[in-house]
């Protein structure tokens, strides 16, 4: 495929993706929008979720476009295969935006679209089943992303671009193609899906980045020369998504909470409670993905040595040890301690004590008005002495001591 074929197909994609993003943005803000019957989501909610059918649109009228005009020339059966099991991984990400179902029946669908995405490209029964592992394992770790306003936009144009470099300089250039439009559809996306984002990627938009992502990582690899180290380089491309898989099961783990329950446990959620913006989570996580890409490019190019591949998995490692000391979940309420109902009930019990106000000849408060401040005094003014405490009144204590 040549260079203006790309450029041609780029283009066509970005146009088409921002002109069916404004006409969503459109009808997600139109005023006084019905809410659906039987207590569903409104259609203004709904149509802001399903946003990223205008990316899989945009991206998938490009490629398909560019495969009738044949320009993927000999390897136009794995960019389809590519396309369609990406395409159908989105129509179940649609369903699912439109009436939500539990996320384990995702997982068949998404092995069958990437068998077929392996049996197009023509590989081997041994690299066939790693491919297929990787494909369903980065798919769902890209679309966990998608939890914030612009994260997963930024994070997959990233490794997009990482995608289109490395495929470029590989030994199929027409494996670019879905990478070069897929940078250029996420790039119009992100200018309504940034923070306060219009649009959302949902359920389609995510599936469908996350699964091409993972699949034309594994067909560039596949298609590299023996010389490239792309076995060790592409893989670092998805540390980001892997990291914050990683830090949502450990924690979910670690606090006895169910694994595939979504909370706010993930890295931008984290972020937020040491005072980072929602703007400032997408553009740390967009330079945390842009380390990994450079220097898994760079290899692939032969410009660094492989050992470099070490430090972006172990600073990922290092970090995700460190967002685990922020706390994800709100302590549960505890009853208050014996010492602080001790504490509570103290002055109720104070009120036991013997006032002097019972001793002969003193005169109390008058009913209704509060405790004087000072000592009791008798009628003369003089202040009073309380009796002693052994029961004996005080004339006969006096007659004693005569």
């Amino acid at each position: 495929m040549n260079v203006l074929g790309i450029i041609a197909s780029g283009v066509a994609a970005l146009f088409i993706t921002v002109a069916l993003a404004k006409g969503a943005r459109r009808a997600a803000l139109r005023p006084h929008a019905p809410d659906e019957p039987g207590g569903r989501a409104p259609r203004a909610a709904v149509s802001r979720r399903a946003g990223g059918a205008t990316v899989v649109l945009g991206v998938g009228t490009a490629v398909g476009g560019a495969l009738w005009l044949g320009a993927a020339d000999g390897s136009a059966g794995s960019v389809a295969g590519l396309l369609a099991g990406a395409g159908i991984v989105a129509v179940l990400g649609l369903v699912h935006d439109l009436k939500p179902f539990r996320a384990v029946l995702r997982l068949p669908v998404q092995t069958a679209a990437a068998v077929l995405v392996v049996c197009l490209a023509g590989l081997s029964p041994a690299a066939g089943v790693l491919a297929v592992l990787w494909i369903v394992l980065v798919a769902n770790a890209f679309a966990l992303l998608d939890h914030a306003d612009g994260l997963l936009a930024t994070v997959g144009l990233v490794t997009a671009a990482g995608l289109l470099a490395c495929a470029a300089l590989g030994g199929d250039p027409a494996l670019t193609l879905l990478p070069a439009t897929l940078v250029a559809g996420l790039a119009g996306f992100l200018l309504h899906n940034w923070h306060p984002a219009r649009l959302r990627l949902g359920a389609s938009g995510a599936q469908f980045t996350g699964f091409a992502l993972a699949a034309s990582g594994a067909l560039v690899q596949e298609a590299a020369p023996s010389g490239r180290a792309a076995w060790a380089a592409l893989p670092v491309l998805a540390t980001v998504a892997l990291a914050d898989t990683a830090l949502v099961l450990i924690s979910r783990r670690r606090a006895a909470r169910p694994l595939l329950r979504d909370t706010d446990d993930h890295i931008a959620h984290r972020l937020r409670r040491v005072r980072v913006t929602v703007p400032g989570a997408a553009v740390i996580l967009g330079l945390w993905a842009a380390v990994p890409v450079t220097t898994a490019t760079l290899v692939y190019a032969e410009l660094l040595h492989p050992a470099f591949l070490l430090l972006p998995p172990a600073g990922s490692v290092a970090a995700v040890f460190v967002l685990l000391r922020i706390p994800a979940y709100t302590p549960p309420r505890t009853a208050p301690s014996r010492t602080a109902a001790r504490r509570t009930t103290a002055p109720a019990t104070g009120a036991a004590i013997p006032s002097a106000a019972s001793a002969p000849g003193v005169t109390g408060p008058d009913p209704g008005k509060g405790a004087p401040s000072g000592p009791a005094r008798t009628a003369t003014g003089h202040p009073t002495v309380p009796p002693p405490p052994t029961g004996r009144s005080a004339a006969g204590v006096a007659a004693e001591r005569s």
